[in-house]
């Protein structure tokens, strides 16, 4: 009755947190090469789709914990604790994105 953990997968282009990933090859390269196109707007916008399907997920597996359809809770608590942990990822990059705009207007010119 035991499942592979799978990681939450953190945008690779981050050096901090890019060795963290715990998924394949094909999910830690998409962010990857989305960064080099676009920058940190592609690292962003990756973000928020892995946290969307991270949540989706979670929800997912919430409803069939709560009509007894689930067969390992254990499952849906690593589901939510990885959309915690991605809902925290994607809201600090926010708030780090908005410090440094802010930053930026408050230099003189």
């Amino acid at each position: 009755m035991t499942s592979p953990i799978g990681g939450i997968s953190f945008p690779s282009a981050i050096p901090a947190v890019g060795g963290l990933s715990g998924t394949t090859g094909a999910d830690a390269a998409a962010p990857a090469t989305a960064a080099g196109d676009g920058g940190f707007a592609a690292v962003l916008a990756s973000s928020v789709d892995r946290l969307q399907s991270v949540q989706s997920t979670s929800d997912a597996l919430a409803v069939q914990a709560a009509t007894g359809d689930l067969r390992d809770v254990h499952d849906y608590m690593i589901a939510a604790n990885e959309a915690k942990l991605a809902t925290e990822m994607v809201v600090t990059l926010k708030n780090k994105a908005v410090e440094a705009f802010n930053e930026i207007m408050r230099m003189p010119v």
